[in-house]
Formats: C-alpha cells, structure tokens, sequence
C-alpha cells in the first residue's frame, strides 16, 4: 500500500511539472521594442530640395555680324576687363564657290562692263572736242563783238554752248567714273575662295573686327573653340563675376505655397559646411517637368540670396549642386513624437504608449512636423513612452519591454 502511494505520488509530481513546463513555454513573454519620451523641444519645418547655383548676371557675347570668328586665346576661367580685353577676334568671309553657269554670266557681265567704260570714254573725249570748238568759237565771236562786226545774239549764243558742252562734259566725266566702279563691281564678284581674281585684281580683306568684354570678370565658357564661320547673333563665349552668386531652386508647387520672400535657408551638400541665405523671389508662374522617373512634375524656380560672407562659400561656383533647406516655420518648446512612433488608426494618427509594461493605443492630434519629429497638439502628455516603429508582433494591449 506504500508503494502504491509513492508511485502515485511520484506519478501526480511528474504530469504537474510537465503541465508547469508547458505552461512557462506557452506563457507569452515581453516583446522587445525601442520606447522614445515625449519631450518639448525646438522644432523647425523646411522645404528641402536640390538646386544650383549660378551667378547673377551672365552675359552672352555674340557675334555682331556675319563673318570668320578667328581662335580665341582665351581660356575658361581667364579674368577679363570690362571694355579693354578683346575677347574675339571676327574677320570678313572668303568668297563663295561659283558654278559653271553662274561663272560665265559674271564672266558676260564684267565684260559688258568693260565694253561701258569704253563707250563712256568715248564719250567723254567727244564732248571733250565739242567744248574745245565751242571754246575757241566763243573766243572768236567775242573779238567780232568787241569790234562790233557780231551781234549780241551771236555772242549769247555762243556763250551757252560752251556752257552747255562744259556740262555735257561733268556728267560724261561722272559717268565714266560709274562704268569704272560697275566694271570693278563685276571683277570683284570673280574671285575665288582662295582670294584671287580670275580678272587679275587682288583682294583685300580689310581690318579685323576686335569684340571686347562689356563686364569685368571670368570667362565662363566658350561656345566656339576653333576658326568657324558664323552668322550675326551667334553666341561666341560667356562672361560673369564668380562671386556674385545666387541659388536657383526648383521646388514642387505644393512645397512652394509654403515658402514667402525672405524666409531663412540652410544650404548644404555642396562639399563644405552649412552655409545660410534668404529667399528673395518666388517666380510666380510655373513650369513642366519630367523627373528621372518619367514622372510629370509642376514645378516653381525660387530664387535665394546667400547672406553668409564670400569666404564661407569656398569653392562654389557657377552652376554647382548644392542642397537647400527653406524654413517654412520654427517653434521653441513644442511637445513633439517622434516620426517613427506615428501610424494611422482608421482616418486618424495613433502612437502605442507604453502603459505599466503593455501598449496602449492612443489616438493624437498632430501639427507641424518635419522629417525627425511631429508636434503633438492633444492627444500626448509630455514624458509619456511611445514604441518607435512598431512590428506586426505590437498591438494594443502587448506585453513589451525595452530593448537593450
């Protein structure tokens, strides 16, 4: 009877630890987690977004007429003076290729020339003989008249035909001078591209045509880099002052209902320090813009002034990458939550709060917020522990501790 005792008792011991084991096994323990306080804190909203720099005023130089743009000697980044370094040097063209039908008409036409010069130097000499009579007739009746064997009809006759001929003789001399310039016109328009003639004149180019700078600066770039022929209006080289710089931002337009004239920016990502400056202009119109993902995207240029000194500028220069920060708005002391700790319940922010060892949902208004934090405007007492970025393993109610 002992024994049966012992064995029943040794029996019921065993299934009871067995039945404690497995209650300690399935027995839920805590669910590690990070907790964060809620806490009052400085707190600053920003528009963020890539932009460039660029200075203010570039000028364009480019060329004022049609001809040869020689091989300029200056060099991206060469200092230039305003009105005193040539900065191109333009030459006129050489003459354009002829084909054979057009050749033999300029060929007909310079020889047409000729043979009027010719005629016109006929002329000339016979109207050169009449005045020579009308001189020597006029000469004549004037001794007659003196002598009173002439009337003084005759004399007035003759009189006019000398001036008449001396008349005849200006025009024929202008005339002569017009076939000379028309035959030169023809010649001129044989040459050939290598400057010769086949009329056996010569060719003379003329001066060049110096461009100097209109601003004292640097060479920003050079659209041309060698000999062209180039038409009026042809951009040749651009020109600015590196340190009078500024920053274009192209902003989303639902970001840039945010941003107002003279809000402060924080620039940064250009390789040095933060460095500051104020906005100056929002554009008021905007404009169309495929992202890199072929996404369409309206889009607002902002203008922004630096207001830090040169110095702390560096390197920057024209057209660099930088990353600007706009201030939209800035608070002290706001009770904030992290972002991480927020998720939405049904239409509306909740954070689990960390109640006596287990989650509590507790649904919040939010504010202002920015990438780090949120304002907390109801909802949060300031010290209250929320879970940061809670698993699927958290919900209302779960037993958590904090993760070491």
């Amino acid at each position: 009877m002992p024994t049966i005792s012992r064995s029943r008792a040794l029996t019921i011991g065993g299934a009871a630890f067995v039945l404690l084991a497995l209650a300690w096994f399935a027995w839920p323990s805590p669910v590690p987690v990070d907790l964060a306080a809620v806490t009052r804190t400085e707190m600053t909203v920003t528009v963020d977004e890539d932009a460039r720099t660029r200075i203010r005023h570039v000028y364009t130089v480019s060329a004022p007429l049609s001809g040869t743009v020689l091989r300029s000697g200056r060099e991206v980044g060469d200092g230039v003076t305003a009105n005193e370094t040539v900065v191109a040097v333009m030459k006129p063209t050489a003459p354009s290729f002829h084909d054979p039908r057009l050749h033999e008409e300029l060929i007909a036409a310079r020889s047409a020339a000729d043979a009027a010069v010719a005629l016109a130097e006929a002329e000339r000499r016979r109207i050169e003989a009449a005045l020579t009579f009308a001189r020597q007739q006029l000469a004549r009746v004037q001794k007659l008249a003196a002598d009173g064997t002439m009337s003084k009809a005759a004399l007035d006759r003759a009189k006019a035909d000398a001036e008449i001929n001396e008349a005849s003789l200006a025009s024929a001399t202008a005339l002569l001078q017009v076939r000379r310039n028309e035959r030169v016109s023809a010649a001129a328009r044989l040459q050939s591209p290598a400057g010769g003639s086949t009329a056996g004149g010569g060719n003379d180019a003329g001066c060049c045509f110096e461009i100097r700078s209109p601003l004292t600066g640097q060479v920003l770039r050079r659209n041309l880099e060698s000999e062209a022929v180039v038409s009026a209006g042809t951009p040749l080289i651009e020109i600015g002052d590196p340190q009078d710089l500024e920053i274009s931002a192209e902003l989303l337009s639902t970001d840039a209902v945010q941003v107002r004239a003279g809000q402060l920016v924080h620039i940064d990502g250009w390789g040095g320090g933060t460095i500051h400056g104020r906005v100056r202009r929002v554009e008021p119109s905007g404009f169309l813009k495929v992202s890199a993902l072929g996404i369409e995207e309206q889009r607002v240029r902002t203008i922004i002034d630096f207001t830090d000194p040169t110095a702390r500028r560096g390197g920057l220069g024209h057209d660099y990458r930088v990353i600007v920060h706009i201030v939209t708005w800035s608070g002290d002391k706001v009770l904030a939550v992290p972002i991480g700790a927020l998720f939405r319940a049904g239409d509306k922010w909740a954070v689990f709060k960390e109640v006596d060892g287990r989650t509590r949902t507790a649904p919040i208004e939010i504010g202002h917020r920015n990438n780090r934090v949120a304002e907390v405007v109801s909802g949060l007492s300031e010290g209250d522990r929320v879970v940061l970025h809670p698993s699927d393993r958290v919900s209302d109610g779960t037993r958590i501790s904090q993760r070491q």
